[in-house]
């Protein structure tokens, strides 16, 4: 096999063999310095005798390119400064590395051994174009902040230019046609240059592969991206691990598909994707932190997908599940998300629901609205040992968007969570249940946005760029938690208040300020609305068949009490043949218990502050 332009072949092996004594630099070179990081990080300068190639200039005519060639005994590792990239930040090094994925490509089609291309510390711009990936072929480099992958489409607007993408449309991707054995590790990719005249492309990710097979994505950092970060579909046996997305979705209005820090459309390989999640880090992203999304809604929901100890902070949507089928989310932070930490819902392009899945050990803690939102799912849903805290609406919100399945869902658990200091509602269930089941539960402190309506101005009002501040206030502690602050035509939502200050969230995922306009000019006249008349640490708002409601305890303990009562079935809400028994309902600002509709059938016995409704 041969390079183009007559560069001869041979295999990475015999060239080390041949390297008998002292590179020009005067160290030896051994195997093992080619198989260590050490040794990669001296390559460039190590095989015969080559120099970096720095501000764009050709090497000189009689250098040769260390050969490539198949059958040999080891996979084998290619320092890309080698092949023609300079990693200078000037020279467009995209035309080199597509050369060398396809020659490295071709190389692993004929003997079936994955090649490394190794980037040395360097920029790495990466112009006009997207890297075609191949199979058998990995991108490494020596870690985020030292090998950078700079995007950019200045030459060609229209241009999506990821970093490296083979999908559906675009190359034929397919259960027959796949990308395997490939690993993406310890880089950075920066898609800050990545600008387009009008609208808005899906394809303008960091990564963006469909179909891949035992795929391995460690230790990235990719931020400020159009679309998403890591925007890939269909993993089977692939596992991301150490990856923080920061500000992607860059160019997403709000209402384009995409946009996310690692968006994974699923069911293309079938009902099973095996798929790991862990470690990782999902920041202002324009969208969901994370999300899987069933991409067909005639597939199967897909199994296999897990989350584990991950961190979705400052995006849309903190995680969400758009068509699985029992994925496992657990140990997780979900924190300052606009608005859920945590949804299913039919929010995706194929209008499913997630179903089946279990969420453990989780912090869902200062979303800007709800902590947990959940519908358009069948059921058989588990939120085990959660914190759900200080959300700016609901703790737990069971909601149905229009356009989703609406049919009731089953055998929703609520178990062992502690809900507590949430702007409203600790749980509010505003669709239709069956077999739903609470226990053991500590659901504490809710409605916190308790202040009434009121309005200021003039001398000792301030603005920030996320605050307001009124030196003659006196609010109570998080009473506007979650309200709109209007100010001269300008609005920003309330994300917690002292005594004279509200902090505002962002404009958007990823900013850094809360006012469209501009930060409004001292005096300006603020007005804030009411709030909720009541607001309890258990309603029902809906039908709610043979429920199990049972060893909760739901209180409020604070000197001033926000939750108004432990237990509330409104009007337009039931309780059909419950198992509702010691449940501590003791110790809230109204009442232990509001029916505004009585509950029918079932059991009820042993609730503290309810009287023994078991006749009923």
């Amino acid at each position: 096999m041969h390079l183009p332009n007559g560069a001869h072949t041979m295999s990475l092996q015999t060239a080390t063999a041949t390297a008998t004594a002292r590179t020009a630099c005067g160290r030896p070179l051994t195997r093992r310095s080619l198989l260590t990081v050490a040794g990669l990080a001296t390559v460039s300068g190590a095989l015969c005798g080559t120099q970096t190639v720095h501000n764009g200039q050709a090497r000189a005519a009689d250098r040769r390119r260390p050969p490539i060639t198949t059958g040999t005994p080891e996979p084998q590792v290619y320092d890309a400064r080698e092949y023609g990239l300079a990693g200078d930040g000037v020279t467009n090094d995209q035309p080199a590395l597509q050369e060398l994925v396809n020659t490295l490509g071709d190389a692993y089609a004929a003997d079936g051994l994955g090649r490394v291309i190794y980037c040395p510390p360097g920029k790495y711009s990466m112009r006009d174009a997207g890297t075609v990936w191949r199979s058998g072929v990995s991108l490494t480099g020596a870690g985020p902040g030292v090998t950078k992958f700079m995007l950019s489409n200045a030459g060609n607007r229209a241009a999506a230019a990821p970093l490296a993408f083979f999908t559906e449309v675009q190359h034929g991707a397919s259960r027959e046609n796949y990308v395997s054995d490939c690993t993406f590790a310890n880089f950075e990719i920066d898609g800050s240059g990545v600008e387009f005249l009008r609208g808005y492309n899906v394809l303008a990710k960091g990564l963006g592969l469909q179909y891949v097979l035992r795929g391995h994505f460690r230790q990235l950092y990719i931020h400020d991206t159009a679309a998403s970060g890591l925007g890939c579909d269909f993993l089977q046996d692939t596992v991301i691990e150490g990856v923080t997305v920061a500000r992607c979705g860059r160019l997403n209005s709000g209402r384009n598909i995409g946009g996310s820090g690692f968006g994974i459309g699923i069911g293309g390989w079938g009902p099973v994707e095996r798929l790991v999640m862990a470690d990782c880090a999902a920041v202002g992203n324009g969208a969901n932190g994370f999300f899987v999304e069933l991409q067909q809604s005639w597939w199967a929901p897909t199994r296999g997908i897990r989350i584990v100890g991950c961190h979705a902070e400052d995006n849309f949507y903190g995680i969400s599940d758009w068509g699985a089928d029992g994925m496992i989310v657990s140990a997780c932070t979900m924190t300052g998300n606009r608005a859920a930490g945590y949804d299913i819902s039919a929010h995706g392009t194929t209008k499913v629901g997630g179903r089946n899945g279990i969420v453990s050990d989780c912090v869902i803690d200062r979303n800007v609205r709800h902590g947990l939102v959940v519908g358009n799912t069948p059921g058989r849903y588990t939120f085990r040992g959660n914190r759900i805290t200080r959300n700016g609406c609901y703790g737990y919100w069971g909601y149905n968007v229009r356009g989703g399945d609406q049919r009731p869902a089953g055998l929703i658990v609520l178990d062992d969570n502690e809900i507590g200091n949430n702007a409203l509602d600790g749980v509010r269930i505003d669709a239709v249940t069956i077999d739903t089941t609470l226990s053991d539960n500590r659901v504490f402190d809710n409605g916190r946005r308790a202040e009434g309506p009121t309005a200021g101005g003039g001398q000792g009002v301030s603005y920030t760029a996320t605050s307001v501040v009124d030196t003659g206030a006196g609010w109570l502690p998080d009473g506007h938690l979650g309200k709109k602050v209007s100010v001269g035509g300008q609005q920003a939502v309330v994300t917690g208040n002292s005594a004279t200050r509200l902090d505002l969230a962002p404009l958007r995922p990823g900013a850094t300020a809360a006012w469209i306009a501009g930060t409004p000019d001292a005096g300006t006249p603020y007005r804030l609305p009411g709030t909720p008349e009541s607001r309890a640490g258990l309603t029902l708002d809906r039908p709610t068949s043979r429920p199990t409601i049972r060893g909760n305890r739901i209180w409020d303990g604070q000197r001033y009490q926000t939750q108004t009562y432990g237990l509330w079935i409104t009007e337009s809400g039931t309780c059909t043949a419950g198992w509702v028994a010691d449940n501590d309902l003791e110790g809230n600002a109204v009442a232990a218990a509001r029916f505004d509709t009585l509950p029918v059938g079932g059991s009820w016995r042993d609730n503290l502050g309810v009287d023994n409704q078991a006749d009923r």
